[in-house]
């Protein structure tokens, strides 16, 4: 089941997205793919009565880890967008340590521990008893053989992120005080505390996951919709057509 927002009419002067657009962002699935599901049929349904809008999913990253179906997550995405969207799929940094590991067993244990083990599982994989040198390695070839070509691709594809209009999509956020286009991307796939508590004007507003908050926290420079849904079952959208914006939830 999910639930529908009502429309929040902004200030004037407000961030925008470009006319005849309407984007839909998707906060952090973590291998919840019964959510997903639920999701992009909420979306479907919102977008009913927009047939006459160019309409864009943007997927804010952490597909994989901590819940259950990272594989399927990623086949699910790979497979594209329900019919009549665009998709546009950014890097999270559980991507990034994913596709760490499979080059360099050191990230081994951080990975595992922040839930690397539920990904392996997924993949029909059993997560190692110990972890040790020997072990990571055995663990890495066997991860590198179970996961399919496509997949590896679609990881390695990921952009860190997108501009559409007045906004910035990323999957942390931004470095504050540093222009946008010199950004570095292992601030966008990392940073919190600094850019959180920032209130500078980043010349866009950021819209962004990555920091669990129980509902999504609306602030002038930044919006951030990632409400843990690995664990609270609540996946949640941010939708933007002119200077409007609103949220659908699972």
């Amino acid at each position: 089941m999910f639930s529908l927002a009502r429309w929040q009419k902004t200030e004037p002067m407000a961030a925008a997205v470009p006319r005849g657009l309407r984007v839909y962002a998707v906060g952090d699935v973590h291998g919840r793919l019964d959510l997903l599901d639920q999701l992009h049929d909420a979306i479907e349904d919102d977008a009913a009565s927009a047939s006459d809008l160019v309409k864009y999913i943007v997927y804010l990253g952490d597909y994989v880890d901590r819940g259950p179906c990272s594989r399927g997550v990623i086949e699910r995405l790979i497979e594209g967008p329900p019919p009549g969207f665009g998709a546009i799929h950014l890097k999270g940094n559980h991507e990034a340590s994913m596709l760490n590991f499979l080059e360099n067993i050191d990230i081994g244990p951080n990975w595992l521990t922040y839930g690397g083990a539920a990904t392996l599982v997924s993949y029909h994989l059993p997560p190692p008893p110990e972890i040790g040198t020997e072990t990571l390695l055995r663990v890495q070839e066997m991860l590198l053989t179970a996961l399919p070509p496509t997949h590896r691709l679609f990881l390695e594809s990921l952009r860190p992120s997108v501009t559409i209009g007045d906004y910035l999509f990323v999957h942390a956020g931004i470095r504050p005080g540093v222009p946008l286009n010199r950004q570095r991307e292992q601030d966008m796939i990392w940073i919190r505390e600094e850019f959180l508590r920032s209130t500078k004007d980043h010349g866009k507003v950021v819209v962004h996951g990555h920091t669990i908050s129980m509902e999504p926290e609306v602030r002038a420079n930044r919006i951030g919709i990632d409400t843990g849904a690995f664990a609270t079952n609540r996946l949640t959208c941010l939708a933007l057509e002119g200077t409007e914006r609103r949220f659908l939830f699972t």
